[in-house]
């Protein structure tokens, strides 16, 4: 039986109230569960901090522009099983002539076409109970890959290639899947009618410090405020590539590596910007529309 417990987030992740009752949904429903939400929101830390405080199995599929299904569920080596063919033969002409030796094939059998199939993590997942899935990122994926996975995700099965092994769990077996979207592409419609679907608003200052607190509960109070009031700020000005909570974590855990007096200081001068900032056109934006003042920054308009 599935792991269907409500959870609502660990000492290390803050799990809202509408995102927990997602997430509960889907592993008692047996459907994964889609979060969309720009980066840096927690997407990807969700099913991570679930099975670490769970402690499951967890199998990741960090997705590219050239993933394939082939590559998620198993797939067929093709050049062992050939290089293992012609072995056979040579020992059976060896073992003609007379000759002891065998040539090894490290226990494999051309016969048993499974001995050839490595499995991805799709295919671990699914034979693993109360195992934990993660897709990150599908929408970096080809087209077709999304499409493609609609069939697994409605029968709760996978066929091995070549062997025709069949690797399937029923609803309430069914691995808890998360799969992450930063909507670089828009997903098909049937594959969303999949899953259960979750966004991920960028949090309020009032969370994002609860949310810092998970990572540094001995923060000092100024530091944190300042650091978190001046990230907003950045926020509002319309930049290219808007600071993410993740950098904002980076951000913080290098101002506490100096006194607090100093670390405001520093803020003050947004030192350490390119921990918040990745872009040269937002570098500029920021230097033309933050002025210097005593105490902070605020936004020079």
């Amino acid at each position: 039986m599935a792991e269907t417990s409500y959870w609502e987030g660990s000492s290390q992740y803050l799990c809202d109230r509408e995102l927990a009752q997602a997430f509960h949904m889907a592993r008692v429903l047996g459907m994964p569960l889609l979060i969309e939400g720009e980066p840096g929101t927690g997407k990807t830390e969700l099913p991570l901090q679930y099975a670490k405080d769970k402690d499951l199995p967890l199998f990741v599929f960090p997705v590219g522009s050239k993933s394939s299904v082939e590559q998620f569920v198993a797939r067929f080596d093709h050049v062992k099983y050939l290089r293992d063919s012609q072995i056979e033969v040579l020992n059976a002409q060896r073992e003609e002539k007379g000759l002891v030796h065998r040539l090894s094939t490290s226990g494999r059998s051309t016969d048993q076409l499974s001995d050839y199939v490595s499995k991805g993590p799709a295919a671990l997942a699914y034979g693993s109970p109360h195992s934990v899935l993660l897709i990150d990122e599908i929408d970096k994926a080809p087209r077709e890959f999304p499409n493609d996975l609609l069939y697994a995700l409605s029968h709760r099965k996978f066929i091995m290639p070549e062997s025709g092994e069949e690797i399937s769990v029923s609803e309430s077996d069914m691995p808890t899947i998360v799969i992450t979207s930063n909507r670089e592409q828009e997903l098909p419609t049937a594959f969303k009618g999949r899953c259960i679907y979750h966004y991920i608003s960028f949090p309020s200052p009032e969370l994002m410090r609860e949310i810092v607190a998970k990572h540094f509960d001995n923060a000092g109070d100024k530091v944190v405020n300042k650091a978190i009031d001046l990230f907003y700020r950045l926020r509002q000005l319309g930049l290219e590539r808007a600071p993410s909570t993740r950098e904002l974590l980076n951000w913080i855990k290098y101002m506490r590596t100096f006194s607090s007096e100093e670390a405001i200081q520093r803020i003050n001068r947004i030192d350490g910007i390119g921990a918040l900032i990745k872009t040269q056109d937002d570098l500029r934006r920021v230097a033309h529309n933050m002025t210097e003042y005593e105490g902070g920054w605020s936004a020079g308009y």
